[in-house]
């Protein structure tokens, strides 16, 4: 389990796939200095809820992967992953479609 730290107060545990595909995204908006809203759900250790923070350049942001070794990227997901972050509800997990799936 990898952790998604912003701004050095905000952590939650994210699973190393899917973190390692968020990153690629938010890497990607934030390189082109865009800001959006970034949502997920608490883990059950912080009881039920959804925390969203606003992501842009000026503020740090830290992966942490529990695993050593970088996982095979689906660009399916990639694709569907910067389809949500350009929207008005802002980045958010969503399912993992298939490789090649569009």
């Amino acid at each position: 389990m990898g952790q998604f730290t912003y701004n050095t107060s905000v952590r939650t545990e994210i699973e190393d796939r899917a973190l390692a595909h968020l990153q690629i995204v938010i890497i990607n908006k934030l390189r082109r200095r865009e800001g959006f809203a970034f949502s997920w759900k608490n883990p059950a250790s912080e009881g039920d809820g959804r925390r969203t923070v606003w992501l842009s350049p000026e503020i740090p942001i830290l992966f942490a992967f529990s695993g050593g070794r970088a996982p095979v990227i689906n660009m399916a997901w990639v694709e569907a992953l910067m389809h949500v972050a350009n929207t008005s509800a802002g980045l958010h997990l969503v399912p993992e479609p298939e490789p090649g799936v569009h």
